[in-house]
C-alpha cells in the first residue's frame, strides 16, 4: 500500500511538473491587454514605430495598435507575422521564458480541458504543451466559432504546413482557390498554410478540431515561430 502511494505521489508530481500546474486546476484564459503588453514591449525593444513593423509583417497599422491595447484578438496568421517580423516566438508572446534545454526534451502532458485558452470571434485556440518553449510545432485543440466566410475579412495564410484532425461536429475547409473540403468526425487534413484558408463549423454547434502548425519560412531567424 506504501508502495503504490509512493508511485502515485510521483506521479502527480511528474504531471505537475509537465504541465507546469496541478491537475484540479481548471483551464486558464490568456488576457488579451498582457498579450498585447508584450507587443509593444517587443517592439519597442528593437526600436521600431508602429509603421515600420506594419511593413515588416504586412499587419495594418491600426490592427498592430488595436492588439497592442489588448482591444482585439489576433488570429495565428497574424500572430506569426509579428512573431516573424520581431524574431520573437509564441512563448515570448505568451510570458514564457525560453527555458536552456538541459539534455533531451522532457515530455509535455496537458490534461484534457487544461489547455491555456486565446478565446477570438472566428476561432478558439486551445494551446497544447504550453509549458514547452522552443519546440518546432504548435499543437492546438480548437473550437471554430465561425459560420459564414462573411465572419473573415480575407482569406488565413502562414507559411508553412497544417495538420487537421475533426473531434467533433461537422466543418468545411475553404481555400482561396475555390477548393472546399468538408469533414466528419476522425477525418483529417494536411495541407500548405501559405494558401489562403478559412474553417467554418456547419453543425448545430461548434466544430472542435486538433490542429498543429509547423512553421518551414527558410528566410526566419532561429528559435523564431
Amino acid at each position: 500500500m506504501a508502495k503504490s502511494a509512493a508511485r502515485n505521489h510521483a506521479t502527480e508530481h511528474a504531471t505537475e511538473h509537465a504541465t507546469g500546474k496541478a491537475t484540479g486546476q481548471a483551464a486558464t484564459e490568456i488576457d488579451h491587454a498582457a498579450v498585447g503588453a508584450r507587443l509593444r514591449e517587443a517592439r519597442k525593444a528593437r526600436e521600431l514605430t508602429l509603421m515600420q513593423l506594419s511593413e515588416l509583417s504586412g499587419i495594418a497599422v491600426s490592427t498592430i495598435s488595436k492588439a497592442e491595447r489588448g482591444d482585439i484578438a489576433l488570429t495565428y496568421d497574424k500572430f506569426a507575422a509579428l512573431a516573424h517580423a520581431l524574431n520573437v516566438d509564441f512563448d515570448t508572446i505568451f510570458g514564457r521564458r525560453k527555458r536552456k534545454a538541459a539534455g533531451p526534451m522532457k515530455p509535455s502532458l496537458t490534461r484534457a480541458g487544461k489547455q491555456m485558452i486565446y478565446d477570438t470571434p472566428n476561432y478558439e485556440y486551445g494551446m497544447i504543451a504550453n509549458d514547452l518553449t522552443g519546440k518546432l510545432m504548435v499543437p492546438m485543440r480548437g473550437r471554430i466559432h465561425a459560420r459564414t466566410m462573411d465572419a473573415f475579412p480575407d482569406y488565413i495564410r502562414h507559411s508553412g504546413e497544417e495538420f487537421l484532425f475533426l473531434l467533433r461536429g461537422e466543418l468545411e475547409l475553404h481555400f482561396e482557390n475555390g477548393t472546399v473540403f468538408r469533414l466528419s468526425p476522425g477525418d483529417s487534413l494536411y495541407f500548405d498554410s501559405a494558401v489562403g484558408h478559412v474553417y467554418l463549423s456547419t453543425g448545430a454547434e461548434d466544430a472542435e478540431v486538433l490542429v498543429c502548425c509547423v512553421d518551414n519560412d527558410s528566410h526566419r531567424l532561429p528559435e523564431t515561430l
